[in-house]
């Protein structure tokens, strides 16, 4: 939904009422996440995407002959697949309403807060007996909206919060009047976190090639380096921030500002910035902290900061050499490969060619 929001609210303000179908469940090899959207806008328009290509047509369609809101199940099994459209495999639940300033009157407020890139989780009821499409708002202090009753909202309030902060989407399954041990009431929770962190210390070709992968993979990118004839916006240009500061102190005043999705990339190998940085990276709970170096330069780092008192659990922590091994030459290269070792501990991914693999694809 991230990726239309903007649009959608475009739309809506200027009067239009414009058709939105939200994956909200996959199961199986399914080849988009839950919150993935498309419009449908009232001149024929498709924005957006449910499912790459698989079955496009048929929210398509279902988005204009719809008028209220529904939630259908595509794909069955592969021998079905072709029957319902789905050529690439899985099951997607998708949910299909029509929005405009009426159905959604908390919209402009949602991409307010968005834009300020500041937590904010949509939850819609998706399957109930007595109807769906009742919606409430989640902000972290507060809510707007009703899902039906108090014990309903304060229920899904709650969970949507946890949901929220640690930045998931998804189905969240209830009695009729709310009670969490029950059935009968689905709640889709859409979750718009801030964008996660990428910070890239050391102002080198390395850490260009970095910034502009991880702005490509959707971080929030920042650039430091204690030179600042070295840290400048003209050579970091798709970095959102470029930071002159000694690292470990610019870390220490950032850290209450990082959750487990930050990734770090520590490019300087050079001890005096590197030991007093990874004192500070190793010690809080981030999702990734990796390190440049040769493997002589490695060991040294580790006995230094051994000396400086860290343990050999946080040691573990560290990503050094960092990267997959993918033979990388360039800077460009070796960004790829520090984004492939990211993305394989994000998802538990081997980090192993497909072909040799005779598992499923996704985890």
């Amino acid at each position: 939904m991230r990726d239309v929001l903007y649009d959608l609210a475009e739309r809506v303000a200027n009067g239009e009422t414009v058709g939105v179908g939200t994956v909200v469940a996959t199961f199986s090899s399914a080849p988009r996440p839950a919150g993935a959207a498309m419009l449908v806008t009232q001149d024929g328009e498709a924005v957006g995407s449910v499912s790459g290509g698989c079955v496009e047509g048929a929210v398509y369609e279902l988005a204009q002959e719809t008028e209220g809101p529904v939630l259908q199940r595509y794909g069955v099994s592969d021998d079905d697949a072709f029957a319902v459209g789905l050529t690439c495999g899985g099951i997607i639940d998708i949910y299909v309403e029509k929005i405009n300033a009426e159905t959604f009157p908390q919209l402009g407020e949602v991409v307010e807060t968005v834009r300020a890139e500041e937590p904010v989780a949509v939850a819609t009821v998706v399957e109930h007996p007595d109807g769906i499409g009742r919606r409430m708002v989640v902000w972290p202090d507060r809510r707007d909206g009703s899902l039906g009753s108090s014990r309903i909202d304060d229920a899904v309030a709650d969970d949507a919060r946890g949901m929220l902060a640690s930045g998931r989407s998804g189905v969240l399954q209830y009695g009729p009047d709310g009670q969490r041990r029950g059935e009968g009431m689905s709640v889709f929770v859409n979750s718009f976190e801030p964008p996660p962190r990428m910070l890239v210390f050391g102002a080198i070709d390395f850490a260009a090639a970095m910034a502009r992968l991880g702005a490509f993979l959707g971080y929030r990118v920042t650039v430091c380096d204690a030179r600042p004839v070295f840290a400048t916006r003209s050579r970091f240009p798709e970095a959102d921030e470029v930071v002159v500061a000694w690292p470990h102190r610019y870390l220490q005043a950032e850290a209450s500002k990082l959750d487990e999705r930050t990734v770090i990339a520590v490019l300087t190998h050079d001890p005096k910035f590197d030991v007093p940085l990874l004192e500070v990276a190793l010690r809080l709970k981030v999702g990734y902290v990796g390190a440049m170096g040769s493997r002589r330069t490695h060991e040294d780092r580790l006995q230094r900061l051994r000396e400086a008192g860290l343990t050999e659990g946080e040691l573990e922590a560290l990503a050094s050499p960092i990267g997959l091994d993918l033979g990388a030459r360039t800077p460009e290269e070796t960004a790829v490969s520090i984004a492939a070792e990211i993305i394989s501990l994000r998802w538990k991914g081997s980090g192993r060619r497909l072909v040799d693999l005779g598992e499923p694809i996704h985890h």
